[in-house]
């Protein structure tokens, strides 16, 4: 999640969306924050509300409520997409500023853009790879200056099946650690 908020500059001032508040999401949020962004998470849930307050974003957008997306439109300057299944990214497009980039880091397989959401607004779409070592290097020191940690959940290695079944549900906020001292 540092690699795209860092190579496109987040910082105070700057209108950051995650879309999308699960394991990467919940990291781009405290990143953003402590970057001086102005925050907001799009989710599914408006259950989601308290834990992205938590997190330090100033508001929640919950995805299928047309009349508050269509509000946002043309509202921030990076939105980063979290979300991990297919999906159509034309409404987070729109939903980006004059210049503004939509980083799609969260599904890893095709996707289909339609030409106009980017051509409205020059906007860009972007994804984030490895910075490699000096960028890494960087980004645990703002971490541990900042206080940017994962939040997890740590299980006996014992629990694994647990931890499976509670994945497939979505009961995790927002990962499992399995701790494997159990097991010696």
């Amino acid at each position: 999640m540092w690699e795209p908020l860092h190579a496109l500059g987040v910082g105070p001032g700057t209108r950051v969306a995650v879309a999308g508040l699960g394991g990467l999401g919940h990291l781009a949020v405290k990143f953003a924050v402590a970057l001086g962004a102005d925050t907001t998470v799009i989710s599914r849930s408006a259950g989601k509300a308290e834990d992205a307050g938590r997190l330090g974003a100033r508001d929640l957008l919950v995805s299928g409520d047309q009349d508050r997306m269509a509000a946002a439109r043309d509202r921030f300057d990076v939105v980063i997409d979290t979300i991990a299944t297919p999906h159509d990214l034309g409404p987070y497009l729109r939903l980006v500023a004059m210049d503004g980039t939509l980083s799609q880091v969260g599904h890893l397989g095709p996707v289909t853009v339609e030409t106009l959401d980017l051509l409205v607004g020059r906007k860009k779409l972007s994804s984030a790879g490895s910075g490699g070592l000096p960028v890494t290097a960087a980004m645990l020191d703002f971490c541990a200056e900042h206080g940017v940690v994962a939040d997890v959940e740590v299980l006996p290695s014992a629990r694994v099946n647990e931890a499976i079944d509670r994945l497939g549900c979505g009961d995790v906020r927002y990962r499992f650690v399995l701790d494997m001292s159990d097991l010696g």
